[in-house]
């Protein structure tokens, strides 16, 4: 769980509905069922964060003269 920061945003939603999966099979015991969850709340947040970041990115993006001039931020 610890290097789920360092993936991109695929692989990460990539675990996310691979445990989303799990959970939702009903085949596993209730302490793995909330290991799981724990780990799948961290990674909706990793996710989420990382689509906040695009978010403000894509809105720096601006056209100017025809150009499209890209913020830092």
């Amino acid at each position: 769980m610890n290097n789920n920061k360092e993936l991109n945003f695929e692989d990460n939603l990539k675990k996310l509905e691979d445990i989303v999966d799990k959970l939702e099979s009903g085949d596993v015991d209730l302490e793995k069922s909330v290991k799981l969850y724990e780990e799948g709340m961290k990674l909706k947040k990793i996710c989420e964060e990382k689509l906040k970041k695009v978010e403000i990115q894509i809105k720096k993006i601006k056209l100017e003269n025809n150009k499209i001039k890209k913020e830092n931020f």
